[in-house]
């Protein structure tokens, strides 16, 4: 029987176990994927910490690359044999074989490996739901994207600069700093040692930003709303500091008249005809060569734990992405 990483109670990286699994046979909309390499994202964290509650026993993993092998009954847009990328669809992507919903599953183009499937599928999707949906990003315009050094932040520095506009990201330390401006950063903000608002406030000439993409949470909120324009939208999208909590609604009147919204991928992927056409407009990006992969760290699928330590520990950048054979 395959493998896949289980686990059996919430808790730290600790909890994760290598666990011999049968794969179930896929029901009428699903098939089963034979992972060659799967993404990994800070929401795993959420699942295995039950920040994102979820019955156990359970998997982890939303993102990978690999070969369907099997098709329900009902599947018309997939065949077995084909070069698959999918993002969503179930938990259990940490697995030599998985089976999930075929309406989050896509045909990988021939020219692309199954690593950046695995590394683009989620994160590349994310930003494309963020910059071209939940706020249309314009030419000419400026932005805020926190955390621009990790897996999603570098595809945004790089989706951004194609759209001609100027993304201010914020990073952790100078060696972040480097790689996001070497991703198409128009300017960052070292949060160790710089007021985010104030520097928004200098890099914009006290214009200040009409959006504002945040994933950190807690610790940002604030700065975050600090950094708006008057009517101007905050799009909470991930809680790597922790959940935001106990707002006060007043705040946005006080601070301009401000919007806020708290997307999902999934909400952007209701159909497969909306995930296609997602697909389709994130691979166009990667062969016009605006758009590709930073795969800063591989793993095997069982040292998870090990990847999960890394990746709440900050010391990863880029994308991280588990191989298998």
């Amino acid at each position: 029987m395959p493998y896949a990483i289980q686990l059996q109670e919430h808790g730290g990286p600790e909890v994760l176990r290598w666990t011999e699994l049968a794969t179930p046979a896929p029901a009428a909309h699903q098939v089963v994927v034979r992972n060659r390499a799967v993404g990994l994202n800070f929401i795993d964290v959420y699942y295995r910490t039950g920040l994102y509650p979820h019955p156990l026993p359970h998997g982890l993993g939303l993102e990978g690359a690999g070969e369907v092998i099997a098709v329900g009954g009902e599947v018309r847009h997939l065949a077995v044999g084909d070069r698959v990328a999918y993002a969503m669809g179930g938990l259990g992507a940490y697995a030599e074989e998985h089976c999930l919903e075929a309406r989050n599953v896509f045909r990988l183009p021939d020219d692309v490996g199954f690593d950046d499937g695995a590394a683009l599928a989620l994160k590349g999707l994310t930003v494309r739901y963020l910059l071209r949906k939940t706020y249309p990003v314009e030419a000419g315009q400026t932005i805020l994207f926190h955390a621009a050094a990790g897996g999603v932040g570098l595809i945004a520095c790089q989706w951004a600069k194609a759209l001609g506009a100027k993304l201010i990201g914020t990073v952790s330390n100078a060696r972040k700093a480097e790689l996001a401006l070497a991703n198409g950063a128009w300017a960052v903000i070292d949060t160790s040692r710089e007021d985010i608002a104030g520097r928004v406030r200098e890099l914009t000439d006290g214009a200040m930003v009409p959006v504002v993409y945040d994933s950190v949470g807690r610790d940002t909120w604030e700065a975050s709303l600090d950094c708006l324009q008057p009517r101007g939208l905050m799009v909470s999208f991930g809680n790597a500091s922790g959940p935001v909590t106990g707002v006060n609604l007043g705040i946005l009147a006080s601070k301009g008249s401000l919007y806020v919204t708290r997307p999902t991928l999934a909400s952007y992927m209701l159909t497969p005809e909306m995930a296609a056409e997602a697909a389709d407009d994130l691979f166009s990006r990667v062969r016009a060569g605006d758009v590709k992969a930073s795969i800063d760290q591989r793993y095997a699928l069982r040292d998870a734990a090990e990847a999960h330590r890394a990746l709440e520990a900050r010391k990863t950048t880029g994308s991280t992405v588990f191989v298998l054979d």
